[in-house]
């Protein structure tokens, strides 16, 4: 049954001609064929003639009593949107300016916006402005997929831009808003939309959106290269670490480079020491040592440490202050990320007096990194994230020593704390000098790895310099990880020499010249410390002991008999964790070493105080070095 009032046929490009009935006439049996339906598709490109003519199709079912006429048109409208797409010749991206031409299926891509047909006639849209994929990119670290985006927002510049975002975040419609922060236009009602035009497109042109090898740190990285050297890889890792990786670049002479930095090494051992370091850094994994620090300190300004850290810098990038170069104003969690970015390069961090808390003192963990490896964080959508880890060196600089008296062995030996005074300069008129490395630097380094490795065999070759060095600094009283530490500086100033230097040698660091500032065993050893700790602590205490005729006025803390302290163990626990060190390490120091008294498997004796029986610590006080015995004479 056909209409009443024949409708005119709608004209899609000028939907005002179009004149719709009074009212529909089909019956029941015609919304079961295609006829109504047919007649209301024509409609769909005209929202809002579309709209009406539904509503008055719909109010003629209800009079027939035909039950789910709304259903039926959009089986029919989706049926014929299918049909539309099989028929139709790809439809491509039609951005001004645009790097490549994509096709977007059932995407309308424009300047103006970027939308999809509704079923029911209506526009759907993912972006108002252009944006598309233009690079796949493939991590060769976690072979991890991320995608180069590319947008360009409507104003006055017009300008092309990209990011680089993880194969998570536009998958999801609640991570894809993270991107309004760029600049892309998505709200929450418009991100599922996004999802699903970005994932088209990347599906229906997958092989011709070109993929590449990225890398989301520096370092070494076998297979390919040393990163950023290695050409063709493109950089994934953080925006936050964008700028960092930017600065490892050449600039300015060479030859301006090396006239400075050979003025600098003549200087003092010290620049030689630093500067060597910071070639030392790649030869760490090479050799399997463990990453140590080179710490300057010195409480007189003037000294060179900073243009001394710049020295050492200008080998790999900028040495600017906030290049290359980072401060201790940071989070240990800032600390590890930025350490594990830099991986087999030097760590350059000035100003440690920058971690001091209102009492004066430093919440800096040395341990931390130089373990090479960061702490396990969990995901927020379960498991844990790949925990961090390097090899590399830490050259740092501040006013006091990086560690404390209380702090534990393995943080002493992995520093070589060298103190800069007026009276010996790092570096002389450095004024001059950082001027100079600001403008040229980054030669070096390039240089060094290359060498480095060239071949299997000049790994192993310089694996036998560094164990030659290693095997003459262990027949001193320095500790393994202290001889490490130095071997590998003068395994890497041996190399520059010949690769960089060119002088035949006769600049080279020596042993002699770096054992001078390494921690001897003694000084090393966190038991050691905690002993002439409590010798200077009984001494300065004395007053609270009973000894020969003495007794204590005031607070009791045991008693003084030859040179035997029998301390109270409560005051001797909590004057040892006042002090940092800790207790029951420092009571099996003691005892391993004869410094203490006991009896049987504990650490006390009994011993009667002011007539009390008392669980005491019984101190073996040291002696003079001209007698064998205490003579009491700081009593």
């Amino acid at each position: 049954m056909q209409p009443s009032n024949e409708m005119e046929t709608a004209n899609v490009a000028n939907p005002e001609v179009v004149f719709l009935p009074e009212k529909y006439e089909y019956t029941y049996d015609d919304f079961l064929t295609e006829a109504p339906y047919a007649k209301l598709y024509d409609l769909h490109a005209s929202p809002f003639l579309f709209q009406t003519a539904v509503v008055k199709m719909n109010a003629r079912a209800k009079e027939v009593k035909f039950v789910g006429f709304k259903d039926m048109l959009k089986r029919y409208m989706e049926t014929q949107q299918t049909e539309r797409r099989k028929n139709l010749v790809p439809n491509q991206t039609e951005f001004d300016g645009q790097a490549m031409e994509l096709n977007c299926g059932i995407w309308e891509s424009t300047d103006w916006g970027i939308y999809r047909e509704t079923p029911m006639g209506g526009r759907e849209y993912a972006c108002a402005h252009p944006i598309m994929p233009v690079e796949r990119l493939v991590n060769i670290d976690t072979n991890e997929v991320k995608i180069k985006l590319a947008y360009k927002r409507s104003g006055r510049d017009k300008r092309w831009l990209t990011t680089i975002v993880g194969k998570d975040i536009i998958s999801t419609a609640r991570s894809i808003t993270t991107l309004a922060m760029q600049g892309i236009s998505v709200t929450s009602s418009t991100a599922s939309t996004l999802v699903d035009y970005l994932n088209d497109m990347e599906n229906l042109n997958y092989d011709l959106i070109p993929e590449s090898k990225s890398i989301g740190r520096l370092g070494h990285i076998p297979g390919y290269g040393f990163s950023p050297y290695v050409p063709d890889l493109v950089f994934d890792g953080e925006a936050s670490f964008k700028n960092l990786y930017d600065t490892i670049k050449t600039e300015g002479s060479v030859g301006a480079w090396y006239d400075a930095i050979m003025e600098c090494r003549k200087m003092s051992v010290t620049a030689k020491i630093l500067i060597a370091a910071s070639f030392a850094a790649p030869i760490l994994s090479v050799v399997g040592a463990l990453p140590f620090f080179v710490h300057l300190w010195g409480v007189d300004s003037g000294t060179g440490k900073t243009v001394g850290l710049m020295a050492a810098a200008s080998v790999w990038g900028n040495p600017a202050l906030g290049s290359y170069i980072q401060t201790f104003n940071a989070t240990q969690v800032g600390h590890e990320r930025t350490a594990a970015f830099l991986n087999h390069l030097p760590m350059c961090i000035d100003e440690l007096q920058l971690t001091k808390d209102s009492h004066g003192r430093s919440n800096f963990d040395v341990y931390q990194l130089a373990q090479g490896v960061g702490r396990a964080r969990g995901k927020r959508s379960g498991g844990i994230e790949q925990t961090p880890t390097w090899s590399t060196c830490f050259l740092t600089t501040g006013e006091s020593p990086i560690y404390g008296e209380a702090s534990g062995a393995g943080a002493v030996n992995r520093v070589l704390n060298i103190e800069c005074t007026a009276g010996d300069a790092v570096i002389k008129d450095g004024q001059r000098l950082s001027g100079v490395l600001k403008q040229n630097y980054g030669f070096a380094g390039y240089i060094f790895v290359e060498k480095l490795y060239s071949s299997e065999k000049m790994l192993q070759q310089v694996r036998e310099v560094y164990n030659d060095y290693f095997h003459d600094l262990r027949q001193g009283d320095s500790t393994e990880k202290q001889a490490m530490a130095a071997a590998a500086i003068l395994t890497a100033d041996f190399l520059a020499s010949l690769w960089i230097y060119n002088d035949d040698g006769e600049t080279v660091l020596t042993v002699e010249e770096i054992a001078q500032f390494l921690a001897s065993r003694d000084s090393v050893s966190a038991g050691k410390r905690a002993y002439d700790w409590l010798c200077d602590w009984v001494a300065s205490n004395v007053n609270h002991f009973y000894h020969n005729e003495f007794a204590p006025g005031g607070d009791v803390y045991g008693v003084l008999e030859g040179n035997r302290a029998f301390i109270n163990r409560a005051i001797f626990n909590r004057a040892i964790a006042d002090a940092g060190f800790s207790g029951s390490a420092t009571l099996s120091y003691l005892k391993s070493n004869h410094l203490i008294e006991t009896k049987g498997r504990a650490y006390t004796k009994c011993k009667r105080v002011g007539g009390v029986r008392t669980e005491c610590v019984v101190l073996t006080l040291a002696v003079d070095e001209d007698s064998t015995e205490y003579d009491g004479s700081y009593l």
